[in-house]
């Protein structure tokens, strides 16, 4: 019998909007960056740098996945580098503080993605839908 929490998290990932599945990945992001701090400070190096390849690979699919077209992402571009290149760095020196920093990072793109994605579905629910009532 298949695990139900897994068949749960497939249903989840398998119907969510490309909007959610951005904020997953973030979250995703930020669980294995707090995996990475709590393995290295038990001094646990393997899991350390299984989850910071983890992180990495989130952040490597935010790189290729870019939509170019908008202004901002350059921008977004350049803070992804930044963060591939510090969890190259953290996970080389085995530096708690590098990967706290890189948390706080995801955790404002997180949280800005999410604002915006309220925003958004305030937009949308504030338009009116078209549909004509009929008496």
């Amino acid at each position: 019998m298949a695990n139900p929490y897994a068949k749960y998290t497939n249903n989840k990932v398998f119907t969510a909007s490309k909007e959610e599945l951005v904020l997953m990945l973030y979250d995703g992001g930020l669980k294995f960056c707090n995996q990475a701090i709590i393995a290295l400070e038990n001094k646990e190096f393997d899991k350390v740098n299984t989850a910071v390849g983890r992180v990495q690979d989130i952040i490597r699919e935010f790189q290729v996945t870019l939509d170019r077209s908008y202004e901002i992402s350059e921008s977004l571009l350049l803070l992804y580098d930044y963060i591939h290149d510090k969890l190259i760095e953290a996970n080389l020196k085995k530096d708690k503080e590098i990967l706290e920093e890189v948390r706080n990072l995801l955790r404002d793109l997180r949280d800005t993605w999410k604002e915006a994605m309220e925003i958004a579905k305030k937009e949308r629910d504030s338009k009116p839908s078209g549909k004509v009532l009929s008496v």
